[in-house]
């Protein structure tokens, strides 16, 4: 009892260092713009084109890594731990859309959905879960999608809706798995992210409704908090009234 004691004080004052996928994103970019301003250090992956997007924030190493390449991802984790020391969670925001009944979805789409949504969070998931352990907790945070909560909605995202309950169902194994090391997962869902390209993709949507890039962010924020940290099997709903 008294290791397990230590293990868990040593992740309670462990500083505040973080793994952001997909942080070039447009919520990426907000997600980072948050909690660089509340001290955390970030250990981002971005897209080759914005490899220099964050050069003026002195708390976030930005890396270009191809995340379907599980070494590159070993890596990447790797030179994380060792720059920083303990990490305290990895947030998963890395993912894409696709439309497309079951009639029109093909082998192809299923495998680049599964790919881009599931197997991106995935490969960091393994090497975290083993750092994770070896140092008294940690969080998980992922993106979920509503259209894989309710099925009327995902039957027209097919691929999409099924590659986004895949990460619904890794994270509740998280929790089981997780439950005596202090190790969690958290789902954040959407309705509609207020981007510029949901923007132009749907002109005519009333905006008000949708749910801001930063309310996300903040919602990120809150789930990294002391308060937040007591969460356990969290699913929360960002819908706005979308």
């Amino acid at each position: 009892m008294m290791v397990y004691f230590l293990s868990e004080l040593r992740f309670i004052e462990m500083s505040k260092n973080l793994i952001i996928t997909g942080a070039s994103g447009n919520l990426g970019k907000e997600v980072v713009k948050k909690l660089s301003e509340l001290g955390y250090e970030l250990n981002v992956t971005v897209s080759a084109r914005d490899s220099g997007i964050f050069n003026t924030l002195a708390t976030v190493n930005a890396h270009v890594v191809d995340l379907l390449d599980e070494n590159a991802v070993s890596s990447f984790v790797s030179d994380a731990v060792s720059n920083e020391e303990p990490l305290h969670a990895g947030i998963f925001l890395a993912g894409g859309y696709a439309p497309g009944n079951i009639a029109e979805t093909s082998d192809g789409d299923m495998e680049k959905m599964i790919n881009i949504n599931f197997m991106t969070a995935f490969h960091l998931v393994k090497p975290l879960m083993d750092h994770f352990e070896a140092n008294g907790g940690g969080q998980f945070i992922f993106i979920g999608a509503r259209p894989a909560l309710i099925a009327k909605q995902g039957a027209a995202n097919f691929a999409y809706a099924l590659s986004k309950t895949l990460v619904f169902k890794m994270a509740e194994m998280i929790n089981a798995e997780g439950e005596a090391k202090n190790i969690t997962a958290t789902v954040i869902v959407p309705s509609t992210i207020d981007t510029p390209a949901n923007r132009t993709a749907m002109p005519d949507a009333d905006f008000t409704k949708w749910i801001p890039a930063a309310d996300m962010a903040e919602g990120i924020a809150f789930v990294l908090s002391e308060t937040g940290r007591k969460m356990r099997q969290t699913v929360i709903k960002l819908y706005n009234r979308a």
